[in-house]
């Protein structure tokens, strides 16, 4: 079992930052991909970047492409989201999720994590 928990979240201007952190405890957080996700009300939770396990590979979704940032830190079994020049429309609870395959790379598909944490609320003002 994996217990994941965010934190970072907060309100923000536009053209502000934020940084999400995900602390992983239990099973060893390190050989896992992982992801971050977010979902607005009334909308489904979406896909916005992950890791692989050893954090040598990332994929980014195309709406925060050059100013967002996944990293993790294996030795501290953490994980981070760098937000940069934030918009309106990145307003969302952002989710950390672990993958359930030893060594696995990260995946843009909701369905392919087992594990996932409480949420942290981003808001960004106009």
């Amino acid at each position: 079992q994996v217990q994941l928990v965010e934190s970072g979240g907060g309100l923000v201007q536009a053209g502000g930052s934020l940084r999400l952190s995900c602390a992983g405890s239990g099973r060893i957080f390190s050989f896992y991909g992982m992801g971050w996700f977010r979902q607005a009300p009334g909308k489904e939770r979406e896909f916005v970047a992950a890791i692989n396990w050893s954090g040598g590979s990332t994929l980014v979704a195309d709406s925060v492409k050059g100013r967002f940032t996944i990293s993790r830190d294996n030795s501290k079994n953490t994980a981070s989201l760098q937000m940069n020049t934030l918009k309106p429309e990145d307003t969302a609870v952002y989710y950390c999720a672990v993958r359930g395959d030893l060594y696995s790379s990260g995946s843009s598909h909701v369905n392919e994590y087992a594990y996932w944490g409480q949420g942290t609320q981003v808001t960004v003002s106009s």
